[in-house]
């Protein structure tokens, strides 16, 4: 049996969109980083970008278990002395608590070309409201998937 290989005219993709609403942050971004690769596929091919589409709202309302609140984000501004650092709670109540998702997801992939591509698939919004509509996304229970996705 020769083992198949995916090519562009074989990949469909999908539209999902997930409610990141008292989900645990680590648990939903290894569960969208799935998607936005296409693992969960049984088409998967490594070197094709043939993951779907993910919209996650309600990014700002995402749990934590234990202190990871209060751990921080790192940076390098590139200047001598420029290492800046924020905790995660301060990025979720302040102006893009978004990004606190998007780098989960994020570390969780590779780091090559073709996740960075991939990552363009990947759409966060902090409230519940979203533009794509019109792409008709199916929705993805990620609470009802293990009682651990989730944090009361």
């Amino acid at each position: 049996m020769k083992t198949f290989s995916a090519t562009p005219a074989d990949i469909e993709k999908k539209w999902i969109v997930i409610d990141a609403e008292g989900v645990v942050l680590g648990r939903l971004a290894s569960i969208v980083a799935t998607r936005l690769r296409g693992k969960h596929k049984a088409t998967f091919t490594p070197h094709m970008d043939m993951g779907d589409n993910v919209i996650v709202i309600n990014a700002d309302k995402v749990q934590m278990t234990g202190k990871k609140r209060d751990e921080n984000f790192y940076w390098y501004t590139g200047h001598p002395g420029g290492i800046k650092s924020r905790t995660k709670a301060q990025i979720l109540e302040g102006a893009h608590p978004e990004r606190v998702v998007f780098q989960a997801v994020k570390r969780m992939l590779p780091g090559n070309r073709l996740s960075r591509a991939q990552l363009t698939n990947l759409r966060i919004y902090a409230g519940a409201e979203h533009p794509h509509e019109a792409q008709a996304p199916e929705a993805l229970d990620v609470k009802s998937m293990n009682k651990k996705n989730t944090r009361v």
